[in-house]
């Protein structure tokens, strides 16, 4: 996976760089991730990666399977993946770029990991704290995973925040020993 990443970064980056010039970073995020859907499928990805294909008749499959007409920079840049046989990389280049995106709009997407749904004003609360700590927009998600004993787990970007009781009790247990 993380050879994966290593090959879609520099694609990623020039995907940004052509948006971000457009002025189109919410277009070329939405194209990406529907693309990255359609070569996602088993079928399409075999079509799209034989021999038989041109890289030409590949980007004409996904704007026609897309469902939409698709900008012409946008087709230019898919032509360069198809050109390279990298359109395998298409979902690895959507992760990438919307990172790319969030760090430029100040945005930060945040997961809560929490045994019971958070309640409007925790999830509030939550994110204005967050806001402040990363000074960041906050894009919050909540995931439910009952095994969570009290508390939650806040994945921020790289950073991880135990607030769970199995963290404070192993955190209390390392500084008693």
């Amino acid at each position: 996976m993380s050879s994966l990443t290593t090959l879609a970064r520099p694609y990623a980056k020039a995907a940004f760089e052509l948006a971000r010039a457009d002025k189109q970073l919410a277009a070329w995020d939405e194209m990406l991730s529907a693309v990255a859907a359609v070569t996602l499928d088993e079928t399409l990805s075999g079509w799209l990666n034989s021999p038989h294909f041109s890289a030409a008749k590949a980007v004409e499959i996904i704007s026609v399977t897309v469902g939409r007409e698709l900008e012409p920079r946008f087709e230019g840049f898919l032509s360069v993946l198809a050109n390279n046989g990298r359109l395998q990389l298409c979902s690895e280049v959507s992760q990438l770029f919307q990172q790319l995106r969030f760090e430029a709009e100040k945005r930060l997407q945040v997961r809560v990991v929490s045994a019971v749904p958070l309640q409007d004003l925790e999830s509030e609360r939550m994110q204005a704290a967050l806001a402040k700590r990363f000074d960041r927009e906050i894009s919050l998600n909540n995931d439910i995973d009952p095994t969570v004993l009290g508390g939650a787990i806040i994945y921020a970007g790289d950073q991880v925040i135990d607030g769970s009781l199995a963290g404070r009790l192993e955190r209390l247990e390392t500084s008693l020993s």
